[in-house]
């Protein structure tokens, strides 16, 4: 299986200044490993846009996204599907998140919804070669665990 995808955005019309700052200032410090500023600067730019409204509905998709890699990384497997989820409300035609909750589905055995969010990425972005690649592997160990009376 690969692993969970991070999502950089571009500048939103209309959105302050200080808020695209906050966003790139929290990608900066994910690309640096530095994960426990980044995932306060993508919360202080998600509690921003929430407050303001000002904000592009995809950027915020980004940032829940890229908050939930950085649950992910720390093992709070849930609270990640959390954020991805809230992501793909947000920004039902942004496959990253639907391939990141289906890894973390596929890692918990839930291989029936993994391969639901994997088969939504694949409608989205048919050339997406990792959620392909996901999905094939997801279909193979969901017969295996078949075979096997689970």
């Amino acid at each position: 299986m690969h692993e969970l995808i991070i999502a950089s955005s571009s500048a939103s019309h209309g959105m302050e200044d200080s808020e695209l700052l906050i966003l790139q200032k929290a990608h900066d410090e994910f690309n640096s490993k530095n994960y426990k500023p980044a995932e306060e600067l993508y919360t202080q730019f998600i509690d921003a846009c929430t407050k303001s409204r000002d904000c592009s509905a995809h950027d915020l998709a980004i940032a829940y996204n890229n908050r939930g890699q950085v649950k992910y990384l720390r093992v709070d497997f849930y609270e990640a599907m959390d954020d991805y989820t809230s992501a793909i409300q947000i920004s039902s035609r942004f496959e990253v998140p639907l391939y990141n909750r289906g890894l973390i589905r596929y890692r918990l055995g839930f291989f029936k919804e993994a391969e639901s969010d994997f088969r939504r990425a694949l409608e989205l972005n048919p050339n997406f070669q990792d959620a392909k690649e996901s999905l094939r592997q997801t279909l193979l160990d969901r017969e295996e665990k078949l075979k096997r009376g689970f």
